[in-house]
C-alpha cells in the first residue's frame, strides 16, 4: 500500500517561495506508469490540480501556474517537491500530493492527508 506524506512550512510571507515535499513509502516514485501530482484546495473552493512529475521525470503543469511552479524529485529519498514562487495570500490552501495513473490525479488515485499553508505577512 502506497503512503504519501506532505511536509513544509505552515506559514509563508508574500513574495517568498513556498517549498513542499512529499515523502512516498510503499512504492518507488520511478514506478512505471505512475504520475506524482500536487494539488491544492483554498478555503471555501474546490480542488485545483497544480502539476505532476511522471515516472520518466517529465513534468506537467496547469496553465495557470506553470510560470510559478516547479516540480522535481529526489529518487534517493523517494521524495518529490513542489516549489511555488512569488506567493500571494491567494495561494493560501491545503496542499496535497497524490499518485495516479493519469497525469491529473483524480479521486481514483492515492492521496496524502494534506498540509495547510497560509501566506501572510
Amino acid at each position: 500500500q502506497v503512503l504519501l506524506q506532505e511536509s513544509g512550512p505552515g506559514l509563508v510571507k508574500p513574495s517568498q517561495t513556498l517549498s513542499l515535499t512529499c515523502t512516498v513509502s510503499g512504492d518507488s516514485i520511478t514506478s512505471y506508469r505512475y504520475y506524482w501530482s500536487w494539488a491544492r484546495q483554498p478555503p471555501g473552493k474546490g480542488l485545483e490540480w497544480m502539476g505532476a512529475i511522471g515516472y520518466s521525470g517529465n513534468t506537467y503543469y496547469s496553465s495557470s501556474l506553470k510560470s510559478r511552479a516547479s516540480i522535481s524529485w529526489d529518487t534517493s529519498k523517494n521524495q518529490f517537491t513542489l516549489q511555488l514562487r512569488s506567493v500571494t495570500p491567494e495561494d493560501t490552501a491545503v496542499y496535497y500530493c497524490a499518485r495516479d495513473l493519469a497525469v491529473m490525479a483524480s479521486s481514483a488515485g492515492s492521496w496524502g492527508q494534506g498540509t495547510p499553508v497560509t501566506v501572510s505577512s
